[in-house]
C-alpha cells in the first residue's frame, strides 16, 4: 500500500517529515478558500476511538491539497464500528473538525464517538434515542460526535461554530459535540 524509495522511505513517511517541520512554519490565517478560520497551510486529524481502541494522528491535507492515502486512512478510522462499513467520508467535515482544534489551542486528540453510521446501526439507535435524525449526516459521512476531556462541550461548540461551516450540536448531558458539514446550524445550545 505504501510506495517505497530506493533507500526504503515511504511517500507517507517523507510527507510527515515535510508536515513536521512545515507545521512549525505553518502561518495561522484561513485556509485558500477562506472557509475556515484557522486551517492553515498543513491540516492534521488527531483521534482515538475507545470504541475499537484505535488511535490516529495524521496529516491529510498541505499546501491546498488533499493526501488519498490520508483520507483512505481517517474513512477506515471513521467507519461504523458495529458492523466495519466504511464510506468515502466528506472532507469538508474534516477541515471543520481539525481547524475547530486547531482553534481550541489542545494537543490532546479527539475522542471520536461516532463517525460513519449504516443506515441500520442509524435505524438501531434513532429507536433507542430521540436524538438520532432519521436521515442524520452521519450516514451521508458528513457529520462526527466527538469529545475532549480538557474542554467544556461549550469551548468545543463555539469552537466548531466560530468555523461557519456546518452544524453543530451541543449534547451536555451525553459530553459531546457533533460536528458535520451539511447546513450551518446550531442546536442545543
Amino acid at each position: 500500500m505504501a510506495n517505497m524509495t530506493s533507500n526504503g522511505i515511504t511517500r507517507r513517511g517523507l510527507l510527515g517529515v515535510f508536515a513536521a517541520t512545515a507545521v512549525i512554519a505553518a502561518p495561522t490565517y484561513s485556509n485558500a478558500f477562506g472557509l475556515l478560520k484557522g486551517a492553515g497551510d498543513i491540516r492534521r486529524v488527531r483521534m482515538y476511538s475507545g470504541r475499537t481502541g484505535e488511535s490516529m494522528d495524521t496529516i491529510y491535507w498541505i499546501e491546498g491539497e488533499y493526501i488519498p492515502e490520508a483520507l483512505k486512512e481517517i474513512n477506515h478510522f471513521m467507519r461504523d464500528w458495529r458492523n466495519d462499513a466504511v464510506v468515502k467520508m466528506d472532507p469538508r467535515n474534516f477541515d471543520i473538525i481539525a481547524a475547530a482544534h486547531r482553534l481550541l489551542d489542545v494537543n490532546e486528540p479527539y475522542m471520536l464517538l461516532s463517525g460513519y453510521r449504516s443506515p441500520a446501526t442509524n435505524s438501531m439507535l434513532r429507536s433507542k434515542s430521540r436524538g438520532v435524525a432519521k436521515n442524520s449526516l452521519h450516514m451521508k459521512g458528513q457529520a462526527a460526535d466527538l469529545r475532549l476531556k480538557s474542554r467544556s462541550v461549550k469551548q468545543m461548540a463555539k469552537a466548531a461554530e466560530a468555523c461557519s461551516a456546518g452544524g453543530v450540536g451541543h449534547y451536555y448531558g451525553s459530553n459531546f459535540v457533533h460536528m458535520d458539514c451539511g447546513p450551518i446550524r446550531t442546536w442545543g445550545g
